[in-house]
């Protein structure tokens, strides 16, 4: 079971991460990127305090905390661009879809930074789903008419 814990955990931040294009295409079509960023980030902090409610965050070296922190800056940027995209005329599922190329810069640094190696099977997984991406980004003529999912009044 220990094994496969880890993809339940990945499989269940994918749904989460599914979640999420939705609900930022829905809070920029309603507010602006600024005000949706804070909210999000309140988000955050609801959920720190159900995961951490009595643990120091501070009991570890300085290196930790730094990833930790640039972590968070960099998914805060992401967050941050991905709504201004949104409320700039993307759809969801085409921002999402570009989006989620991110995986290639994590295969980048983790050869550079971890020292990863992948095999010839999970590079050739990882092309499939950068095509899959790269064909579910493409807008034919017929759907580039409504930019935004929102309904006018």
């Amino acid at each position: 079971m220990h094994s496969s814990l880890w993809l339940i955990l990945a499989c269940l931040g994918l749904v989460s991460w599914g979640g999420v294009g939705v609900f930022q295409k829905m809070s920029v079509d309603r507010i602006d990127v600024r005000t949706a960023f804070v909210w999000a980030a309140a988000g955050f902090m609801l959920l720190q305090a159900a995961v951490m409610p009595a643990v120091s965050g501070l009991n570890y070296s300085s290196k930790s905390l730094i990833c930790a922190v640039v972590n968070g800056i960099c998914n805060g940027l992401g967050i941050l661009f991905l709504l201004a995209a949104m409320r700039n005329g993307g759809k969801a599922s085409i921002v999402e879809s570009l989006a989620a190329l991110y995986p290639l810069f994590v295969v980048m640094l983790s050869f550079a930074l971890l020292h990863e190696r992948l095999s010839t099977f999970h590079l050739v997984g990882i092309g499939c789903a950068v095509l899959a991406t790269l064909l579910l980004s493409v807008e034919s003529p017929r759907s580039s008419r409504g930019t935004s999912g929102s309904r006018q009044a």
